[in-house]
């Protein structure tokens, strides 16, 4: 059975983008934050929850998404409303989640690791969550034919060379029934 670490992904992170993006992936508390670098600090850091792996592998699908604008600004310059959100709040919630759940489910994919699409909602509306499940599914089925954006790609050739598997991602990785 494979380890998966958290440990592991800091270092993979740091090897793959240190040097060229100036970003560090970081084990934070309790909520995850992109903080972009200041005065405080020299780098860019995407800051994770409690060392948790898919905390850390959405967290660097959103920087993996995100423009060179969005880069410098907090959180990317998201909106973001915490759990408890209501039927409007969360649409738009899930709107802005797809891209970066299929992203991380391709990270999970290369990891050999299984993935759970998320509403992040567990006090508010959560709607059809299989509806959200297949939007997702279907912006994979996209980058699989497409291409994935290049960092995203960079980061699934590390974790695939890393954790030894499949180098090419093919559709029928990826099931969610």
């Amino acid at each position: 059975m494979l380890q998966h670490n958290y440990q592991d992904l800091i270092a993979l992170f740091e090897q793959v983008f240190f040097q060229q993006y100036n970003t560090r992936l970081i084990k934070g508390a309790d909520e995850p934050l992109y903080a972009p670098a200041d005065e405080n600090c020299a780098y860019h850091q995407i800051i994770f929850a409690h060392g948790y792996y898919a905390s850390a592998f959405h967290e660097i699908a959103h920087w993996c998404h995100a423009g060179v604008k969005r880069r410098l600004l907090e959180d990317f310059g998201y909106w973001y409303i915490p759990d408890g959100r209501n039927e409007q709040q969360q649409n738009k919630f899930e709107q802005v989640e797809v891209i970066p759940q299929a992203i991380e489910w391709a990270f999970n994919v290369a990891a050999q690791k299984k993935f759970h699409t998320s509403a992040d909602n567990l006090n508010g509306y959560l709607g059809d969550t299989n509806a959200f499940k297949a939007k997702v599914h279907q912006q994979v089925l996209v980058f699989i034919e497409h291409g994935f954006p290049p960092r995203a790609q960079q980061f699934i050739a590390a974790l695939t060379h890393f954790y030894q598997s499949e180098s090419l991602l093919t559709a029928g990785q990826f099931s969610y029934r």
